[in-house]
């Protein structure tokens, strides 16, 4: 049976968090109040190297991020129309908004045509995403293992996510992105340093995975 994320309905606004089993969970992250205005790409930087080498803890980390994402995106309206549309090939896009060799993390807006979906996948590390526009559903999966299957998944909730909404992902977490509606998700997108040897495609059905 598919369950539904763990939300607070005493707040207007809920982020969530996904676990490693597959778990959503709905979190109010603290109100992050900033001296400038607007909040930049260059500020938003420094907030986070300053999180990163002050939290080592995935999920402290997520939960810190969270709400300086929110400040930037509501701030620097610019960044909404820092996209490239999907490609008719692959049905995804990706921009790079920043990265540099030995910077520990990659901002960058991702595009999804309708309909289009992502294989069933992990980060293997930390990542957030915030949906900018569209409609896209995200499906969760925990690990399975058996003697004969030590990939083996299955599913384990959704959470459909619109305009405005913020969801953090630990390394381990498993999911796959659908775009639903008549138009491209577009969404922000921040991930740390891969562990590329950690990072899989899974096939729910053969009970494999492969790197990815």
């Amino acid at each position: 049976m598919i369950a539904s994320p763990t939300v607070d309905p005493t707040f207007d606004y809920q982020d969530y968090l996904v676990m490693g089993d597959g778990t959503c969970k709905g979190f109010v992250p603290p109100s992050h109040l900033t001296a400038f205005s607007p909040y930049r790409l260059y500020r938003f930087l420094t907030d986070l190297e300053t999180i990163l080498a002050e939290e080592s803890d995935s999920i402290q980390r997520l939960q810190r991020i969270a709400p300086i994402v929110r400040t930037l995106l509501t701030s620097s309206d610019w960044l909404q129309l820092e996209y490239v549309n999907p490609s008719p090939k692959t049905g995804w896009g990706v921009k790079f908004l920043y990265r540099e060799p030995k910077f520990p993390l990659t901002v960058q807006m991702v595009s999804w045509a309708p309909g289009q979906k992502s294989t069933i996948h992990n980060h293997a590390t930390w990542g957030v995403v915030a949906l900018i526009s569209g409609e896209e559903r995200n499906r969760f999966w925990q690990r399975t293992p058996t003697a004969d299957q030590p990939h083996a998944i299955e599913a384990v909730g959704e959470q459909i996510l619109v305009p405005g909404d913020i969801i953090g992902f630990v390394p381990d977490a498993i999911h796959q992105v659908e775009a639903l509606g008549d138009e491209p998700t577009i969404s922000f997108n921040l991930y740390g340093i891969t562990t590329m040897s950690e990072r899989y495609q899974f096939n729910p059905e053969a009970g494999t995975a492969k790197l990815f």
